[in-house]
């Protein structure tokens, strides 16, 4: 039995259906590395029932139960089954929205839990994944990012990755879409098109590079051309869809070869035909699980290569090389040391700043930097190449950090940077940097080194034309800790929207706390704006300033949600790195989720734990966090669909 996603047959009609034939979407207990879970699932089990289950009915289902679901947040289906993974993302919206005494709402005094039943519920998120069950979730069917499909196409035919330009970024949040629609699908023809264009000579000429290399030699007069052919199409299949073809996928491409015949095209043009025809198969276009399972158990490993996939595009965005393709050919890549061993290999390589172009960029909000909007009158000093130097620089310093093995706190408290000249004047360094070349130079201001005084977060966290205090309070409570900061009321103005004559003479933090006399607005902003404060010195592009726009000195004092107080860049990134556990997690669970292309839920969080303590033993070092993802059981195992 092929495959959902498997070519049907083709009879031999028509010529041009067959490539659009071929355009069709895909559809969607091993060993679980298992602590002993037992009593702390039963302790779960009794908290729910005898605190959380309480506390909901009370104070939560007059607004979220009974067929009520106000904000998308219903308990109905979550009281039933707590640890169910639809549930799970329910209750961290309930969690987050009760610590900040958002939830419930002051109408009714009476209906007010205390200050001991919040922080009760608040600890229970932390035992709601030992009710979920041991599952690793399914293999995230998905189609190749851009980049991906240009790295593919370089790595395989020796077309330069540019040629896939003209397709649109689809990628959103930590997962990736899954399907083809018909402008999509004309895309993908026309630079299958261009492809073969570019590897097949035209009749008559001689053979390019990559065709003598795809093809081999045309058969002497009177050989099988269907045999040699089907030895073709196997070569080609098994490099396009990073694994072994089955006997009915090399029956189908030999279909297309045999109808390529039939309409009078010769041997080489009938293999380029075939060679169209795998380039817009899904097979080719998606990352995909194992076709079938025989097994019968619910809980699979991920095959070999599918694993060699998951790794390369991972780190390299790019397909599996041909020493990750020959382990996978043997069934080794999967031992647990191999496995190990390949990521570093992948990771000390050149093409692993892939990572960060694919996952650090999004992680830290700046992969739309190139194309975001900044006054020009306010801010003249950016330019295309001053944008490329604040992309390159943290990049380059994700790169630095991962190939050392850096400690995570590295990552906000550091003494050096990469920078070009453009960018060195700009922050204003005394040390000369000349030249349009960036390399690593030390720092001497504390407030600069990490990624909280880098111009590209800096600048993304900010409007076009000021400071947002918000969006930077913001940015390092989820992006940097890991916390989740409720959406803000729809109804709420924007700075820009005050009144102008409530707002005239006042500086950015007088006309931000006035957010704070709002009651729907002020324990949200309490949290956020005086984190946001602490980053004020520096403006909407990165640039360092003692006062604002209007001369009037800036004051940088914050606290962390904890209480702890701080007056400068510096001290508040001392702070955040002295919460490395927090820090490390984080990163940890952003790159799990982006690794697997889905949201963490449930059982997800057990197997973290479990990553975390082998992190922690190793100092909580990013190469480490890295390799241990790509070790774990999520990355190696899928339940079957």
């Amino acid at each position: 039995m092929r495959p959902p996603w498997s070519f049907p047959r083709v009879p031999p009609k028509v010529l041009g259906c067959v490539l659009f034939a071929a355009m069709v979407s895909p559809s969607l207990n091993a060993g679980v590395e298992r602590v002993d879970e037992d009593a702390l699932r039963a302790d779960a089990k009794a908290t729910f029932k005898n605190k959380v289950e309480p506390f909901v009915k009370k104070y939560c289902t007059r607004c979220h139960g009974g067929g009520r679901a106000k904000a998308n947040i219903s308990f109905e289906v979550a009281l039933k089954d707590p640890g169910r993974g639809a549930a799970f993302q329910h209750w961290k919206k309930a969690v987050a929205n009760v610590k900040l005494h958002d939830m419930p709402p002051k109408e009714d005094t009476r209906k007010i839990p205390t200050e001991e039943e919040r922080v009760q519920f608040a600890e229970w998120i932390g035992k709601l994944k030992y009710l979920a069950p041991r599952d690793p979730g399914p293999f995230v069917i998905r189609r190749l990012t851009p980049v991906e499909y240009g790295n593919t196409l370089r790595d395989l035919y020796g077309v330069h990755p540019s040629i896939a330009d003209t397709l649109p970024e689809e990628v959103i949040g930590e997962g990736y879409l899954n399907s083809i629609s018909p402008l999509q699908s004309e895309l993908f023809l026309e630079l299958a098109n261009k492809v073969v264009e570019q590897v097949v000579a035209p009749e008559g000429e001689a053979p390019t590079a990559a065709q003598k290399r795809l093809f081999g030699a045309v058969p002497a007069e009177g050989a099988d051309l269907r045999k040699a052919a089907r030895k073709v199409a196997r070569s080609l299949a098994r490099d396009a869809y990073r694994r072994p073809p089955t006997e009915g996928e090399l029956d189908v491409l030999v279909d297309i070869f045999d109808l390529a015949r039939e309409n009078d095209l010769n041997y080489t043009a009938s293999l380029g035909l075939m060679l169209k025809a795998i380039l817009v198969s899904p097979q080719f276009l998606f990352i995909t699980p194992t076709g079938e399972v025989e097994s019968g158990e619910q809980i699979v490993r991920v095959d070999d290569h599918r694993l060699a996939s998951r790794l390369s595009y991972l780190l390299w965005s790019a397909p599996p090389d041909a020493e990750l393709a020959a382990l996978a050919d043997e069934g080794e890549l999967s031992k647990p040391g191999t496995l190990r061993a390949q990521g570093e290999r992948l990771l000390r390589h050149p093409r692993s700043r892939a990572l960060f172009d694919s996952f650090g960029a999004l992680w830290l909000r700046v992969n739309d930097l190139e194309r975001k909007v900044f006054d020009p009158k306010l801010f003249p000093q950016i330019t295309p190449s001053l944008r490329q130097a604040m992309m390159d620089e943290p990049r380059l310093f994700f790169e630095s950090i991962v190939r050392e093995n850096e400690r995570v706190i590295r990552l906000v408290d550091s003494d050096y940077t990469f920078l070009n000249e453009t960018l060195a004047k700009l922050y204003e360094l005394k040390a000369p940097v000349s030249g349009s070349e960036m390399r690593r130079v030390n720092l001497e201001n504390p407030n600069r080194g990490g990624i909280l005084g880098m111009s590209a977060t800096l600048a993304a966290t900010s409007f076009p034309n000021r400071t947002s205090p918000v969006n930077r309070g913001v940015w390092v409570l989820e992006q940097i800790l890991g916390e989740r900061v409720p959406p803000p009321p729809a109804d709420v103005p924007e700075l820009d929207e005050q009144e102008e004559k409530g707002v005239e003479g006042l500086t950015m933090r007088q006309r931000t706390e006035l957010h704070t006399s709002e009651p729907v607005c002020a324990n949200c902003h309490k949290v956020l704006d005086p984190i946001g404060f602490g980053l004020e010195n520096f403006d909407a592009i990165g640039r360092w300033r003692d006062k604002n726009d209007v001369g009037v000195a800036i004051d940088s004092a914050g606290k962390l949600p904890d209480g702890t107080a701080f007056s400068t860049p510096a001290e508040l990134k001392r702070l955040l790195a002295g919460r490395e556990a927090d820090l490390a997690r984080n990163l940890t669970e952003r790159l799990m989720a982006h690794a697997l292309g889905r949201q963490l839920e449930g059982y997800d969080e057990v197997v973290i734990d479990q990553l975390m303590a082998r992190i922690a033993e190793d100092d909580y070092r990013v190469r480490t966090i890295i390799t241990e993802v790509i070790a774990s059981y999520l990355f190696t195992h899928r339940r079957v669909e």
